[in-house]
């Protein structure tokens, strides 16, 4: 009999919890949730409590706080805040073995970004994002696959997760290899329900994934709106596209090519009525933003390909100082 695939999920919050729920229905696969708090003693009363469309469901999961305490892992996610990740650096270590990838956030650019990437910055380590290239050395960029996590998902309560709006999550190897160990997570994530296409190109949809955060959770932030109010705002809508211009022309200074279009990406962002971004989730709860990851990579990046995005920086500079009167400033 063939071992289970073991799957760690670091972080509880509403995307960990929307991939362990799903994954934790797969028979071969075993799947541990990282977790502290008042989250990792719902998980282990009740598990995780997923709501939507389909109704209430509860899926039990094993968690824990200690992964020391776990064997070497197959895939670990890293579903933590981008400004989570170095202290948590030791913890995910624990779970390395020589044969573990690691999926890393992708709110904006990873730390492997110009890993496997074939041209002038083959190899380049970014200081801005990672600074003293403590992620390159602790979790190595040959570990790396690429994911982005397209969903809409809300917290409700520790372990409790309400999903809105259709979810996605395609995998790439840097390379843009179809590596056994991605077919394999492709297999596992399908069979746990999750649309999971293999990209040849994951940076594209990172590039995707961070000009929606980078446009959208900013706006929402300073606006206090749901995305249906954007919406119906021409002037607002006007700024974003402003912004996903200057972003896109970063991207494709660097050889990057997204895989739609800026107005069929928000068409999509505007379909999903009543969704708060996470940015104003976590301004209405209290909690740090998470736009210093997005400025920095934006930055990071506008840099090496020589461009400027005047729109971008007036906008982040409006966000900085909403979270600093707010009390949340990263």
């Amino acid at each position: 009999m063939s071992q289970p695939m073991r799957i760690c999920i670091y972080g509880a919050g509403s995307i960990g919890c929307y991939l362990g729920a799903h994954l934790s229905q797969v028979p071969d696969v075993a799947v541990t949730m990282v977790a502290r708090g008042a989250t990792l003693a719902a998980l282990r009363e009740r598990g995780i409590l997923l709501q939507g469309k389909q109704g209430d469901r509860v899926f039990p999961v094993a968690a824990t706080s200690d992964p020391a305490s776990l064997p070497p892992q197959d895939v670990v996610f890293i579903t933590l805040k981008a400004h989570q990740v170095e202290e948590s650096l030791p913890g995910i270590a624990a779970l390395l073995g020589p044969e573990t990838a690691v999926v890393p956030p992708t709110t904006g650019i990873p730390y492997w970004y110009f890993h496997g990437l074939a041209g002038p910055h083959q190899g380049r380590q970014l200081e801005r994002l990672d600074p003293g290239g403590r992620q390159w050395a602790t979790l190595r960029p040959e570990r790396a696959i690429g994911c982005t996590y397209w969903v809409g998902t809300d917290t409700t309560g520790p372990a409790a997760v309400h999903q809105a709006g259709p979810a996605g999550f395609p995998i790439g190897e840097p390379d843009g290899s179809s590596s056994p160990r991605l077919r394999r997570l492709h297999e596992a994530m399908t069979a746990a329900g999750l649309r999971a296409p293999i990209r040849a190109d994951i940076r594209g949809e990172i590039w995707a994934k961070m000009i929606n955060s980078l446009v959208w959770n900013p706006l929402a932030t300073l606006t206090l709106a749901p995305l249906d109010a954007i919406a119906r705002s021409p002037d607002v809508i006007a700024i974003a596209r402003r912004c996903m211009e200057e972003a896109e022309a970063v991207a494709t200074a660097l050889g990057a090519t997204l895989p739609t279009t800026s107005q069929q990406r928000i068409d999509v962002t505007m379909s999903m009525t009543g969704h708060r971004m996470s940015m104003l989730q976590d301004l209405e709860r209290g909690r740090q933003l998470e736009y210093g990851i997005l400025r920095d990579s934006i930055v990071a990046m506008r840099e090496i390909a020589g461009l400027g995005t005047p729109t971008i920086d007036a906008m982040l500079a409006l966000v900085a100082l909403r979270a600093e009167m707010a009390g949340v400033a990263a």
